[in-house]
């Protein structure tokens, strides 16, 4: 296993004079992060990893084929091939409680206007699967594939409950497990579906361009013979294409936008809850002789992804990380330059602790620290103030009690900095007995291992095997 020995090696380039990034040293004593191995199989950019269990994932990119790997040991257990240009979408389908065949399936979109859908058994059984006209037995795998769409699949969805799965494009279908179609909506946009999730009451929600479409589902009855999608409501508060779109609770989903708007929507009857999208207008506080900043460019306030807790949403707003209470709703903690380049992932870990990676090519750990204040510091004008319109006015005098409800609470501490690919991190994988996953446009994945974790398994079977071929004695 590799030594992780780049330090905290970014070369400075004046970036302590020009920006606000935060910068660790070699000595980075917090980050367990400390061995890696690098895993190479793809040939192109590898832009998800999808985990199947607990020492298990999978990872698909533009080259158009799946790999699966053991996260512990990094080994290449199966290679699954079938598409012919760039996966778009990959989703796992859980196997029913009541079914005989209790392995997962692997669904997997791509470019070429097909999904797959393949059977990840396994690996002892990998040797029981290579007879009949139904199994590839190049790999060991059940392969079935449709291709009749219209158009390309940028996002699968499974629902458990109702046992269908349901692919995005140009329109949204309806499939069985069996793949077959069971009904599908009429043209929505050229734009296309660009995510979709899960709502109750047979409900689910697509993204549209800016647009969100509230469809229903409605199974078969007495009186129809199959299954039926109906449109039932659009939601039209975003101003530019929506980028995100999550469940983060029993009572509430999130949307994030290309112009940095943040919603947050009532799950059961698609109310705004609460917004943040006024910063990228100047705040009507600001008087006419404050300075403009034109530091920033339009990308740096897309909101690209966001993960959550019971309290907060962690939010990657550009180039920054932005941690939202729900209750307060309101920003607690922020760090506007977290990265050189736009934030693509971010996943929360226990202990507060945040890791997020970039088109800079970096992985960044972070702890979320309460803040000893002096005074009260407000948050920025608007969502986080991202454009920067201006510093506020010197003579402007707020209230007391105005500035402590505006108070940033916590601060987002870097802890970690991991240097390891050469391009992008698309995005990231959390194992908590395995460590972290990292895939790249740079072709690679590499598995971040907790270095004092893995010297004492070596040591521990460094010991068994000693006392299994007699060698260890004890010391009178």
């Amino acid at each position: 296993m590799l030594r992780w020995l780049i330090g905290g090696g970014r070369e400075p380039q004046g970036l302590a004079e020009k920006s606000p990034l935060q910068t660790i040293g070699e000595e980075q004593t917090q980050n367990p992060y400390t061995e890696l191995l690098v895993l190479k199989a793809h040939h192109d950019i590898v832009r998800f990893l999808v985990q199947l269990d607990d020492y298990r994932f999978a990872s698909a990119g533009d080259d158009g084929i799946v790999v699966v790997w053991n996260a512990q040991t990094g080994e290449k257990l199966l290679e699954l091939n079938g598409h012919t240009q760039k996966i778009t979408a990959i989703i796992t389908l859980p196997s029913l409680e009541a079914c005989e065949e209790k392995n997962q399936l692997i669904l997997t979109a791509s470019a070429d206007r097909t999904v797959i859908i393949s059977l990840n058994p396994e690996p002892s059984e990998i040797a029981m699967v290579t007879k009949g006209p139904v199994w590839d037995c190049d790999t060991g795998r059940q392969v079935q594939k449709v291709s009749c769409f219209q158009s390309t699949v940028k996002c699968l969805a499974v629902l458990r409950r109702l046992d269908v799965w349901l692919s995005g494009g140009n329109d949204l279908c309806m499939w069985n497990r069996k793949l077959d179609l069971l009904c599908k909506t009429s043209h929505l946009s050229d734009t296309g579906i660009s995510a979709l999730i899960e709502i109750p009451k047979n409900c689910v929600v697509a993204a549209v361009g800016k647009e969100l479409i509230i469809f229903r589902l409605v199974a078969p009855t007495e009186g129809s013979l199959g299954w039926d999608i109906l449109e039932v409501k659009r939601l039209l508060d975003h101003q530019d294409n929506i980028l995100s779109l999550v469940n983060v609770n029993d009572l509430s989903f999130v949307t994030g936008s290309h112009v940095g708007e943040l919603i947050i929507w009532d799950i059961l009857d698609w109310t705004v809850q609460a917004c943040e999208h006024n910063f990228w207008d100047p705040s009507p506080q600001l008087d006419t002789q404050q300075e403009i900043k034109l530091c920033q460019k339009p990308n740096d306030v897309s909101i690209h992804h966001f993960t959550w807790d019971e309290e907060n949403i962690f939010v990657a707003v550009g180039r920054g990380l932005y941690v939202y209470n729900l209750q307060m709703k309101r920003v607690i903690a922020c760090q506007k330059t977290a990265h050189d380049s736009s934030v693509l992932h971010v996943a929360k870990l226990p202990n507060r602790q945040l890791i997020s990676c970039s088109e800079d090519g970096s992985v960044r750990i972070w702890e979320l620290r309460e803040k000893q204040q002096l005074a009260a510091e407000p948050v920025p004008t608007g969502f986080f103030n991202m454009w920067g319109f201006g510093r506020v006015n010197k003579q402007a005098s707020h209230p007391v009690k105005k500035q402590q409800e505006n108070a940033i609470l916590f601060s987002l501490e870097l802890i970690g900095d991991l240097i390891g690919h050469s391009s992008s991190v698309e995005m990231f994988l959390y194992f908590e007995d395995h460590g972290l996953v990292t895939c790249s446009a740079d072709h690679l994945i590499i598995l971040w291992k907790n270095g004092e974790r893995e010297s004492g398994l070596r040591s521990l079977k460094l010991f068994q095997k000693l006392e299994e071929n007699g060698d260890l004695y004890l010391a009178v």
